[in-house]
């Protein structure tokens, strides 16, 4: 049994792809398994693509392809759709009645999800983006031999052209943090809590923690002065030589938590009792 570098169609398919590579208007470079490695080349180059055959590397083929931040399952899935579809084709070249082909759409949309990851992880350029769209099956490639294989093939001929426009007007995950809000570092080191402790906490946290601060101190959240009341707190503190610490930053940060909910306990008992 003939072994394969990954499996019969996409071998194959790298094969033609390098046999019809200088006849560009040629029906083979025009397949629909040929496009399939111009798509991937699209997205990663042709060295990307057609090295790792050179070198007999499956394992650099697949981290090459993964390099966007695809996953290992997600190649694995594309390889095997691909050759589903061959299998597919090769049973419809030989028999009378022929076999509807899913797998043409699919294999268009995981290649759309990974020229999306490239979009979304590194960039693409405007001429990136037409040459993908145009070797998609789609009624407006500029090629007719893929326009008329769309017609033949696609249940609905817009699913491929659709599907990208949905992925292309995904917005990109923006990771802005929030600015932090800090106090002076005179004022945490008081409490033990280090540049590194506070690096460690986004904004949120820095806020509830710089609140927790003022209400250990006795200084209101609403006082117009509290940034000078803390200064002249702190400075009371310094003189005292009497540093609010326990030795370890987040500890520190549990304990003025922890003085903040008995405080409030105590009065609600007190007022239970009272009242």
């Amino acid at each position: 049994m003939k072994s394969y570098f990954v499996n019969e169609a996409v071998d194959n398919a790298v094969n033609d792809y390098m046999r019809s590579k200088d006849v560009p208007e040629g029906i083979l470079y025009n397949s629909f398994l040929v496009v399939v490695i111009r798509i991937l080349i699209n997205i990663y180059g042709q060295l990307d693509i057609i090295n790792p055959y050179q070198t007999n590397s499956l394992e650099t083929l697949k981290n090459n392809l993964k390099k966007y931040g695809a996953t290992e399952d997600e190649i694995n899935h594309l390889f095997e759709i691909i050759n589903n579809y061959y299998i597919i084709e090769m049973r419809n070249s030989l028999g009378i009645k022929r076999e509807d082909n899913n797998y043409f759409v699919e294999i268009q949309k995981c290649l759309i999800d990974l020229f999306n990851l490239k979009r979304k992880n590194f960039g693409v350029t405007e001429s990136d983006s037409k040459e993908f769209f145009d070797l998609l099956y789609t009624p407006g490639t500029s090629n007719p031999l893929r326009q008329s294989y769309n017609f033949l093939k696609a249940s609905n001929i817009y699913e491929v052209a659709e599907y990208y426009q949905a992925k292309m007007a995904e917005k990109f995950e923006e990771d802005k943090e929030e600015e932090k809000n800090l106090l002076g570092f005179d004022v945490y080191k008081l409490f033990n809590i280090s540049v590194n402790d506070l690096s460690k906490m986004n904004a949120s946290d820095i806020d509830n923690l710089n609140n927790q601060i003022y209400e250990s101190l006795d200084i209101s959240e609403n006082a117009i002065n509290k940034d000078y009341l803390l200064n002249e707190k702190i400075k009371e503190i310094k003189m005292q030589n009497t540093p609010i610490t326990t030795g370890n930053g987040y500890v520190d940060i549990l304990l003025i938590m922890s003085v903040i909910v008995t405080t409030i306990m105590v009065v609600v008992i007190f007022g239970t009792l009272v009242f």
